[in-house]
């Protein structure tokens, strides 16, 4: 008699070979004692809602979605979360009662790395996050939501920040700026969401933005990413790190939707710092 076949789940993107998603989803499964199966899927922009049709017509349970197929996700998915409406975006699809969900887990990820993982306070606390595209998009709802004193966002195009702090004005305290207006009083929390990292530029803020007491996270991570992380050392932060920590919480929280559990992070964090060289 065959056994039955395994639940299907993946991650879709272009280019899709550097994921770690199917090694954290892995080790997630097995520790969680789970019967599925998950793995990388290189689909092209152009073929993104027929693939995405098709697996799920197939039987597929769930997809992590990936660059550059955020936003066209939104269109795919016939229901979003709240947090997925207010990101624009959708990371995490899920085939739950013949409807194809749209989530964006993202932003929660985040928070549970700076609260859970780091032990930060965002509450009352000040925050600044360089760049206005899509995945400051996508993390300010839940930011705003731990009720900080301020979220300053900063663009090199100041329209762009000026009109997403607006968006989410209804969520709490925004303010939209130019780098070079972001002002000289340090900062709690600094939170590079640009891809600047990836390139070694450093978003030309004032110096004065970083304090003794400031934590600077960039949301890329890995040895080609260290410009940043560099950058806010000698500038002389408290600390500073990468967003593989966001990766792994976004990952588990995806998992919770599908499985109805959450895995435990804590070590699958250590081995892919330990993989990747991450900080």
């Amino acid at each position: 008699m065959s056994s039955p076949a395994l639940d299907q789940y993946g991650v879709f993107g272009h280019p899709v070979g550097h994921s770690l998603s199917p090694f954290i989803h892995g080790i997630f499964a097995r520790e969680t004692r789970q019967e599925m199966s998950y793995r990388a899927y290189e689909v092209a922009p152009q073929e993104f809602t027929e693939r995405v049709q098709r697996f799920f017509a197939e039987g597929g349970r769930g997809l992590n979605i990936t660059l550059p197929h955020k936003v066209a996700a939104v269109e795919v998915a016939q229901e979003l979360t709240g947090r997925a409406a207010h990101a624009a975006a959708v990371n995490t699809l899920s085939h739950q009662n013949e409807v194809i969900l749209g989530d964006n887990t993202d932003g929660v990820g985040l928070v549970h790395d700076l609260c859970d993982n780091l032990g930060l306070v965002v509450t009352q606390r000040r925050l600044l996050i360089l760049g206005a595209g899509g995945a400051t998009r996508g993390v300010l709802a839940p930011l705003l939501g731990l009720e900080p004193a301020i979220v300053v966002i900063a663009n090199r195009t100041p329209e762009r920040a000026e009109a997403l702090a607006a968006a989410f004005a209804d969520l709490g305290a925004t303010q939209g700026v130019g780098f070079a207006y972001v002002g000289e009083t340090p900062f709690d929390i600094i939170i590079n969401a640009t891809s600047a990292s990836l390139s070694g530029e450093i978003p030309p803020i004032p110096a004065g933005a970083i304090g003794p007491q400031t934590v600077c996270y960039d949301l890329a991570y890995g040895r080609s990413a260290m410009a940043f992380v560099n950058w806010a050392r000698e500038a002389g932060c408290a600390r500073a790190v990468q967003g593989l920590g966001m990766l792994v919480e976004q990952a588990a929280e995806s998992f919770r939707l599908w499985r109805g559990v959450r895995p435990q992070t804590a070590h699958v964090l250590a081995a892919l710092k330990a993989r990747s060289g991450s900080v």
